[in-house]
């Protein structure tokens, strides 16, 4: 299925690497323009020449950091300035952290809370009214599988995008009306920074750590994030008006529950 967004204009968060770098990637390979917000100047700046390649349309990057209310305003205001308007916004900045819960500090889960549910929480508030306005609009919610089914020691990450599956399905039923389609999905083991860093951390070889986690992937293997970025744009487009409020797994069959 050929999928194109001529004309639409996309945020993506957190998408200077990984996911994020891979949806931006496909929104502007079919026809969208996009804004890249992340943190590292050095490293949106280096997408952005990546991306456009490819791109049929606008690609700018925003550096900011979309845990500080201030930041994320500027960052939002200065995508609507370049570029004019915003129809997609995919929430994905934040990576996994997990631990013990005795071990979490009350810091530790405000920055998680900040940088994952109120990021989304506060960037979709500036987008919803244009989004409701035009009668059109479309909001990917990214979290992990532990939101559904979470394990011991994997807070505060399961409980942040628990919370985001409840914002995404109050989000849908306000947003259907207007055509506004809200959904989530739900990343599993796939490639990613955060799992280079994970391995170095445990002193182990990157393949011998994917070696590992593969064991509980049905499908043996460690997912793409091209694959992952195939399901956003779809939901993303025209083909996909009658999905919301969704929460859809990109896991290979890993989580026990659908």
């Amino acid at each position: 299925m050929e999928i194109v967004l001529n004309g639409r204009t996309a945020i993506v968060t957190g998408g200077s690497k990984g996911i994020g770098f891979a949806v931006a990637a496909r929104f502007a390979q079919s026809g969208a323009a996009v804004a890249i917000i992340a943190r590292g100047r050095e490293a949106l700046d280096e997408a952005v020449i990546a991306i456009g390649k490819s791109a049929k349309a606008r690609v700018i990057g925003v550096a900011g950091d979309v845990a500080v209310p201030a930041d994320l305003e500027r960052a939002y205001q200065e995508t609507m300035r370049a570029l004019g308007k915003v129809d997609i916004l995919v929430n994905n900045a934040g990576t996994s952290r997990t631990g013990a819960f005795e071990d979490i500090t009350d810091e530790i889960w405000r920055e998680d809370f900040d940088q994952k549910l109120f990021a989304a929480i506060r960037l979709t508030r500036l987008v919803w009214p244009q989004m409701k306005e035009r009668r059109w609009g479309r909001i990917i919610n990214v979290l992990n599988v532990g939101a559904k089914a979470p394990r011991p020691k994997r807070a505060p990450t399961s409980i942040t995008r628990a919370a985001g599956m409840a914002l995404t399905k109050v989000l849908a039923g306000e947003g259907a009306p207007y055509n506004v389609l809200v959904n989530a999905m739900l990343v599993g083991f796939i490639e990613a920074d955060q799992h280079v860093r994970a391995a170095e951390g445990a002193g182990i070889e990157l393949k011998d750590y994917i070696e590992a986690r593969i064991k509980d992937v049905p499908l043996g293997r460690i997912g793409r994030a091209e694959e992952f970025a195939n399901l956003a744009c779809f939901l993303a487009s025209d083909a996909a008006s009658y999905i919301a409020g969704t929460g859809i797994n990109v896991d290979g069959g890993r989580s026990p529950v659908m």
